[in-house]
């Protein structure tokens, strides 16, 4: 069979994961359920998200799309009163295994936030951050990762000559390209993106679905967006969360031309939401 390379998350055990092949998702959930103390975020979410592809999640405010996105690389567990049931599974591995390594999880799993939240520190060091905890303390490789990163994330030729620079001098969108560096930067499988858009300007907008366009082929993305424009433009597959319910999942054109479920329909043409 044919398979792709990735790095396997290894649990505490040291043991690798399977080798994910391309006719397996890189993500699986069935029946997925969190909690907030009592009160459902998500309710028995099953859907899959497959490698090299773009997966958009929409819905009104208050649906469970960012719950479900942070819960791919475990978040929310900094939330006090928070439990899950069913399987959310990275890799064929249930990442609710006790004996799931939590730093080798996020590492293969990266996040970029709704706003920019570049550290307070050169443009070189937000990028390196992450390969440094890693170990890495080689400049020549460092040199080659923050290079390679923000080529990758589009902002190389931008920021070349000023690298010693503090991050938080530039714009708001070079910030969040900076952001997408960093994660990247940590060699991720699966990028996370929580409205990575909602603070910016359209041209900085238009900057960050270039890229996400860009990364595709090399990343697997997961955007939440209450864009549904956005959303259109820039993912191969959406999901419709609605009241903490998954509603309709299908390859993007169908959602936005042909959605099976009425609540879809409804949402999509603005008549609630």
């Amino acid at each position: 069979m044919d398979t792709v390379k990735t790095i396997p998350i290894t649990d505490n055990s040291g043991e690798p994961s399977a080798v994910v092949t391309k006719e397996m998702p890189i993500v699986k959930s069935r029946d997925f359920t969190l909690y907030y103390g009592k009160k459902n975020g998500v309710d028995k979410i099953t859907m899959d998200i497959w490698t090299n592809s773009v997966t958009a999640i929409i819905g009104p405010s208050g649906c469970g799309k960012s719950t479900f996105l942070r819960s791919i690389n475990r978040m929310n567990d900094l939330i006090p009163g928070v439990r899950t049931e069913g399987l959310l599974s990275v890799e064929e591995q249930d990442i609710h295994d006790p004996m799931m390594n939590l730093v080798q999880l996020r590492r293969v799993v990266g996040m970029v936030f709704q706003r920019p939240n570049p550290f307070p520190k050169s443009i070189y060091d937000n990028v390196a951050y992450g390969p440094r905890l890693q170990g890495i303390r080689n400049r020549v490789q460092l040199d080659e990762i923050v290079e390679k990163s923000l080529t990758a994330a589009a902002l190389w030729k931008e920021v070349k000559d000023t690298l010693k620079k503090s991050a938080l001098s530039l714009s708001g969108g070079q910030q969040q390209r900076l952001c997408i560096a960093r994660a990247l930067a940590t060699t991720p499988k699966v990028l996370l993106m929580d409205e990575p858009c909602s603070a910016l300007d359209p041209i900085a907008t238009g900057k960050i679905e270039e890229l996400i366009r860009s990364l595709r082929d090399t990343y697997t993305i997961c955007i939440v967006t209450h864009n549904m424009q956005q959303a259109a433009r820039v993912s191969d597959m959406t999901a419709f969360f609605c009241l903490g319910k998954l509603i309709e999942y299908d390859n993007t054109n169908s959602i936005f031309t042909n959605p099976k479920q009425k609540q879809t329909e409804d949402y999509i043409t603005g008549r609630f939401g």
